[in-house]
């Protein structure tokens, strides 16, 4: 698996910190899902709620659109394959609901 590419960031994978990631959500029926990093999974579920995931996110070319993706991105990308770090509910999410 090391030599797979985070499908949200680009990185390689690496072996640790690794989820999976459903783009229609489990909630609405989402069946096939793909590696990527702990952080960059927690990252797309920080930023948006399950129906923006399924109305409007539901690509990798829409995630990473996104201003807050695109500039997540842009920080992760000096990180090693395994970084994580805890990732914080945005208040606009929570406002959202």
């Amino acid at each position: 698996m090391s030599d797979e590419l985070c499908p949200l960031c680009g990185r390689p994978l690496g072996t640790e910190n690794i989820d999976r990631h459903h783009l229609v959500p489990k909630t609405f029926k989402g069946k096939e899902q793909f590696p990527i990093h702990k952080i960059c999974h927690r990252k797309i579920h920080s930023a948006f709620t399950e129906r923006e995931l399924l109305n409007t996110y539901h690509t990798w070319e829409a995630l990473r659109a996104h201003e807050d993706i695109r500039s997540f991105i842009a920080w992760v990308a000096k990180k090693p394959p395994g970084f994580y770090t805890r990732t914080y509910t945005a208040n606009d999410k929570k406002r959202r609901r």
